[in-house]
């Protein structure tokens, strides 16, 4: 039984219109259905704007969705509201994408992690102390540094806290919204490799959210590619990258450098990503897609399995 199942879920938000008009909604998340198994991580990556922060969040409840739902280790998590919900949070945290903006700056780091540990556990000063210092070690920090100030701390250190943050409750489930794009590529090669490590120690399981592929290759065991609030290919990460099915999904891949002269043809797309307000009917990439056909504009594809690898799928009439 997979450790998260997500069915059809759906984030909306209204838009303001003049009096008499109809309403209009901003789809971010247009029925995105999913699972992840304990210990996985699951990549999602797609251009900003396509929705996948908007998902994460909404699976930390942060932001609320109109339709559709998702469980945690069998609890609809989806319908908890007051004090369950509350309870419910230590299974599932967040990292945050902003180092700098995720940090109270009038706290201490030691503040910062004490209030996580003193809404969800009922432990005395002295053992809330020594787990702010386990959880320091354990993202590679010194247990002596914990009574300094966000500003005091470079911008790779600042993300270390934040994941910190995000274990002090030993969650099973963590969201990571694009950790390291924040970050200089010697630091985010750090932190990849530190959240890797604390998954295999931990087993906890990641929605690992990014815009850059080749990062989400390295980290993650399977990858969904998102586009207008929809997922247009899944599959293994390595099977995606060598032979990606989606046009989309190629275009995508193209943009990532390589060292080979003979490397892989650059693929531009034509025009800008449509408007989630007012999106395109049939299939949503069929406007900037370059072997789009007239029914592509009627009917939109379902996400079905294609190719010759288990598990690879791809919302495609002609891929």
């Amino acid at each position: 039984m997979p450790l998260l199942e997500v069915n059809n879920l759906k984030v909306w938000y209204p838009v303001k219109s003049g009096w008499f008009k109809p309403k209009r909604f901003v789809r971010a998340v247009s029925g995105v259905s999913f699972d992840i198994d304990s210990g996985e991580t699951l990549g999602l990556v797609g251009e900003s704007g396509c929705g996948k922060s908007t998902l994460g969040r909404a699976l930390v409840r942060l932001e609320k969705p109109v339709s559709g739902g998702f469980r945690l280790g069998g609890v609809e998590i989806s319908s908890l509201r007051g004090q369950q919900l509350r309870r419910a949070r230590k299974d599932f945290q967040m990292i945050f994408q902003d180092p700098y903006g995720s940090l109270n700056p009038r706290m201490t780091i030691y503040r910062a992690l004490d209030e996580v540990l003193l809404l969800h556990n009922k432990m005395s000063v002295d053992k809330r102390r020594d787990r702010i210092a386990e959880l320091l070690e354990m993202v590679g920090l010194s247990p002596a540094q914990m009574n300094r100030y966000p500003h005091q701390f470079s911008g790779g250190q600042r993300q270390r806290i934040g994941i910190a943050r995000a274990l002090a409750v030993n969650p099973r489930f963590i969201v990571a919204d694009e950790p390291v794009s924040a970050l200089d590529v010697s630091v985010q090669a750090q932190i990849i490799n530190l959240l890797q490590d604390i998954q295999k120690n931990t087993g906890v399981s990641f929605l690992f959210i990014a815009h850059d592929l080749a990062v989400v290759e390295h980290i993650s065991r399977r990858i969904m590619v998102m586009y207008l609030g929809k997922i247009v290919e899944s599959g293994p990460a390595r099977t995606i990258c060598a032979n990606p099915l989606h046009p989309y999904t190629r275009a995508l891949l193209s943009a990532v450098p390589t060292i080979d002269p003979n490397g892989r043809r650059r693929i531009i797309l034509p025009g800008d990503v449509p408007s989630p307000i007012d999106p395109p009917s049939g299939c949503p990439f069929h406007p900037r897609c370059p072997i789009a056909r007239p029914e592509c504009a009627v009917s939109e594809p379902p996400l079905e399995p294609h190719g010759e690898h288990p598990g690879h799928s791809a919302a495609c009439f002609f891929c």
